[in-house]
């Protein structure tokens, strides 16, 4: 585990209180081993490109399904970063990733928990956790962790009310933990292209941003109920932990399956699933990390395809099912008076921009990002260096609840069909109807 609170010389010390030098203590090693040598194992010590134990981040898992399972494998290729343990309501999730964990390390240590509250409570011994569960639980489950000492990376999106990325704000900055929420293109190479181009003044003044949002389900979402069906036997999926903090409702094994998106209940609307992604990144090209848009135009439309958000700086976002400029997914749009930038997918291949000049800039810009950042193009190993060196994250709590408040703010402006103006410092419309939706209750015992 990082930063140990206890070494061999503090104990001696603290018994004695006479200091012991490095000299003292090998002489005492040396005499109660006689004359043999000490034959240290150079994995101990790191030098097979594993860290040393004293170094090492010790992880935990909650919830880590289909999305999960691939940022653990990106996770377990980190070498200073060793896991632990897993905690799935789903029994059938724990053990594929203690079959896949086993199988990376050669053993069969990866222990497994089926209750969250038990398993923060005894995993003492962890100094972080990553979390992919269903959208439901990434803010409590956040708010839970960093309550018990872990530091934090947690899929998006983050939360599922402006209430709670308030509360995964404030539960970071009391509890002094470190966030990362995965909003993996804010780390993708050229993902930062397009937004340090518009942050560094390269189009001019910047005035209209596009991000892309998801073209399946819609705005409005589900308001009803799955067919009840027969509840599994608990130590197979403990469905009450499943449901956590959203109300209650039968069983239906579709939701399990991932039947939940498009349910009010369950998620962030076509807006949140890929919003969480490309406002983050609209947000941080403009220079409004830690702020929201303040006013939001209705669009008549299912998807909010075209809802018009501004900002305060002046710049005007627009939700977008497709540019013509997006050759992949998850598109974001910076324009500005001396030009524009695209960027979608996960590849430069799929940049487009106003003028081969600006095209040919890759190299310049990224040296210069890294040179003022010091930030890896990697999101998993920037969170890994933050929990070493406790500096925030490149998605750092306060920039995932401004991203999450438009995305928030949108999705009420599309319930309510009309235009709506909102205070992110207040964190309140001017409207009580939309004021009704900064937060839900949560359901006993799944509470914050």
């Amino acid at each position: 585990m990082i930063n140990p609170s206890t070494s061999a010389a503090a104990t001696a010390h603290g018994s004695s209180g006479a200091r012991l030098t490095r000299r003292d203590l090998l002489k005492t090693a040396a005499a109660g081993a006689g004359t043999l040598p000490w034959l240290v194992p150079g994995r101990t010590l790191g030098k097979d490109g594993n860290a040393a134990p004293s170094e090492r981040i010790l992880l935990g898992g909650i919830g880590l399904g289909g999305r999960g399972r691939t940022v653990l494998s990106e996770m377990l290729g980190e070498p200073d970063v060793r896991f632990l343990a897993i905690c799935d309501a789903n029994r059938s999730r724990r053990e594929m990733v203690k079959n896949l964990v086993d199988a990376k390390y050669g053993n069969t240590d990866c222990a497994m928990s089926a209750d969250i509250r038990e398993f923060l409570a005894e995993r003492t011994d962890l100094d972080a956790v990553v979390i992919a569960t269903g959208d439901r639980w990434h803010a409590l489950a956040s708010i839970m962790a960093m309550r018990a000492g872990k530091d934090v990376y947690c899929e998006k999106p983050s939360s599922m009310t402006i209430a709670e990325g308030r509360m995964v704000v404030e539960t970071a900055r009391r509890y002094g933990r470190v966030y990362q929420t995965g909003t993996q293109g804010m780390s993708w190479p050229n993902r930062v292209f397009g937004i340090e181009l518009a942050r560094s003044g390269r189009l001019g003044q910047l005035h209209t941003a596009y991000a892309q949002i998801a073209p399946w389900e819609d705005a409005m979402m589900r308001r009803d109920w799955l067919p009840a069906e027969p509840e599994p036997p608990k130590d197979e999926l403990d469905w009450d932990a499943w449901l956590g903090p959203c109300p209650w409702r039968p069983y239906n094994a579709a939701y399990v399956r991932g039947a939940w998106r498009g349910h009010y209940d369950f998620h962030t609307s076509c807006i949140g699933e890929w919003g969480a992604h490309t406002i983050m990144q609209v947000q941080a090209g403009i220079d409004a990390r830690d702020t929201s848009a303040v006013e939001y135009e209705y669009v008549d439309n299912a998807f909010g395809d075209g809802l018009v958000a501004r900002y305060a700086n002046g710049v005007k976002l627009i939700l977008s099912l497709k540019q013509e400029c997006w050759g992949g997914v998850s598109g974001q749009r910076f324009d500005g008076t001396d030009g524009w930038i695209a960027n979608s997918g996960s590849g430069h291949e799929q940049t487009q921009g106003s003028s081969a000049a600006l095209l040919g800039e890759v190299d310049k810009v990224l040296e210069a990002y890294a040179a003022r950042t010091g930030r890896p193009m990697s999101h998993a190993r920037d969170f890994f260096d933050c929990v070493k060196s406790r500096r925030p994250t490149v998605a750092y709590p306060e920039a995932m609840h401004g991203a999450m408040t438009t995305v928030h703010a949108a999705n009420i402006c599309m319930w309510l069909k009309r235009n709506l103006k909102y205070d992110p410092v207040k964190e309140e419309f001017d409207d009580s109807e939309a004021n009704r939706f900064l937060s839900r209750a949560m359901r006993a015992p799944w509470v914050a």
